[in-house]
């Protein structure tokens, strides 16, 4: 088989095109499908996007997608995003961007595609691969619900947007320092005031209020793409961690998306076992492993 790229700038017509296979197997692809559906919903609003963005369509032979892909991220170095992919075709990526003298220094996404495409990113630059983060997606299977804590969950209102941001923002770093990384080694989007207000208006960020009323925690999740919603960020802040807030915060959105017809999945840091234990106590199970690699000159 000889595997055929096919780049989009437009991420509702990739979508066309690749939406049967990404609706196959919605949980592994949930990355890509819930990005080129929040981008295709902006460029319907009249929302310029990136020149550079594309999105990627691989096809076998017969036609048939085998594939797909993007680079859509607004953080830099503006890492690629792989989905499961034939080995020959990540290796054929990693040429494609060399020939037409496009900058890669990441590539994230499951493996092992991400890593066939960044390893030939090396060989071709000179470079060598190195693992920033090692990830797993998982996904709710058998629910099993936390002790309970006092409070309850309450969705965010639009006055809530500049705590939404600074916990936003705060995920991340406190994340790479709960993982021994050092805090901010990891490139992530923080995004923009009006993105937040989209999620905000959308419904999909909650707050985990304690018995006082007073926001301890907040957990986010994606609108569903092809059936799969994604929760993230899941967040508390240092000083409100252990008080069982994240645990239940976590089971009542799951519950409340899955009501919706919803399956739900998310992602933990393979480096950071709290969050791990965490999610398979509530009854999350792996599903792949995916990884951010970085390609060091």
């Amino acid at each position: 088989m000889t595997p055929t790229l096919h780049f989009h700038a437009d991420p509702g017509e990739f979508l066309d095109a690749a939406g049967d296979h990404l609706a196959a197997d919605p949980v592994v692809n949930t990355v890509v499908a819930s990005v080129a559906y929040r981008m295709a919903a902006r460029r319907a609003e009249g929302v310029g996007l990136p020149e550079d963005d594309w999105w990627l369509v691989v096809r076998d032979d017969s036609g048939a997608v085998v594939g797909a892909g993007m680079r859509a991220a607004p953080f830099p170095p503006r890492p690629p995003f792989l989905l499961p992919m034939p080995a020959d075709a990540a290796v054929a990526l990693a040429r494609t961007w060399h020939e037409r003298g496009e900058e890669v220094s990441a590539v994230n996404g499951a493996l092992p595609a991400a890593r066939d495409c960044a390893a030939e990113v090396a060989r071709l630059c000179g470079g060598r691969v190195e693992v920033a983060q090692h990830t797993r997606l998982h996904e709710l299977d058998t629910p099993a619900p936390p002790a309970p804590a006092p409070g309850a969950l309450t969705v965010a209102g639009e006055d809530d947007v500049d705590l939404v941001a600074a916990w936003f923002g705060a995920f991340m770093a406190d994340a790479d320092e709960q993982a021994g990384r050092p805090r901010g080694a990891s490139a992530h989007e923080t995004p923009d005031r009006d993105e937040l207000l989209r999620r905000i208006r959308g419904g999909r960020v909650w707050f985990w209020t304690d018995a006082a009323g007073r926001p301890v925690h907040l957990t986010a999740a994606n609108p569903p793409a092809f059936g799969v919603a994604r929760v993230g960020p899941v967040y508390t802040p240092p000083e409100e961690r252990g008080r069982g807030w994240a645990g239940n915060a976590v089971a009542e959105v799951s519950r409340l998306l899955r009501a919706e017809g919803a399956r739900v999945c998310l992602f933990t840091d393979q480096a950071n076992p709290t969050s791990n234990r965490l999610y398979a106590r509530l009854g999350f199970r792996p599903v792949v492993d995916m990884a951010n690699l970085v390609v060091v000159r």
